[in-house]
């Protein structure tokens, strides 16, 4: 079991490795660059950048002990006829017009060379703030016979939460992981980690990297 709050997980006390998923979400340069999405929004990237040893450190652990591993990524098409008219017109207001940010065809959309990504890891690309939607997570996850998902990435308040909610809603139990997500608005944050343990953990439970850590490589020992 992993120590959490407002209870340890899972809250049955079975943690099973093949059962299991830990979810990077949008770990790209689009939000980690300097010169990407985020930071041309006029939002900081740097405490994005300072979570990847965490949530490369988690990553280790859950490959380790046999974890499926999902990175998402979020993006349109190069002609962004998937794009909704509401998108653009939010691009277009953030003078984002005639660039390649968050469009599939530009580096922006590639993860971040710093994230540990392996050729077995499952890669979904999206275009909504749930990986559900439009995707075949679920269908990746239910084949895999996948009940239990452990979250990470950016942002915290956006893509995380909305991932996060949804999967609930699905009846996947679900922990994230506090220190290796992260945004660029300290107080959403804040609040986001807040709204995963109210009503005695509505939204799942909530759990630092390193008891995340120490839980993962209890399963690796046992299995040895």
């Amino acid at each position: 079991m992993i120590k959490a709050l407002p209870f340890d997980f899972p809250y049955d006390g079975r943690l099973v490795p093949q059962h299991t998923a830990l979810l990077v979400i949008d770990l790209q340069e689009d939000f980690l660059s300097p010169t990407g999405y985020f930071a041309r929004k006029g939002y900081d990237p740097s405490p994005l950048r300072a979570i990847l040893p965490a949530v490369n450190r988690v990553i280790a652990a859950a490959r380790a002990a046999g974890l499926t591993i999902i990175h998402t990524r979020q993006g349109y098409r190069a002609d962004m006829a998937d794009m909704t008219p509401y998108e653009k017109w939010r691009r277009k207001r953030a003078g984002l017009d005639g660039t390649d940010v968050l469009l599939r065809s530009g580096p922006g959309f590639q993860i971040a060379a710093d994230v540990d990504v392996a050729p077995q890891d499952v890669i979904i690309d999206k275009t909504c703030n749930s990986a559900f939607t439009y995707t075949d997570l679920e269908m990746v996850l239910r084949a895999r016979d996948i009940t239990h998902l452990l979250f990470t990435g950016c942002t915290t308040d956006v893509c995380v939460h909305t991932t996060l909610r949804e999967a609930c809603d699905r009846n996947f139990q679900c922990l994230t992981v506090s220190d290796a997500c992260a945004s660029g608005d300290q107080y959403a944050h804040e609040a986001a980690l807040h709204m995963v343990t109210v009503e005695d953990g509505i939204f799942g439970a909530l759990a630092d990297s390193e008891a995340v850590i120490v839980a993962l490589r209890q399963l690796a020992d046992a299995a040895r």
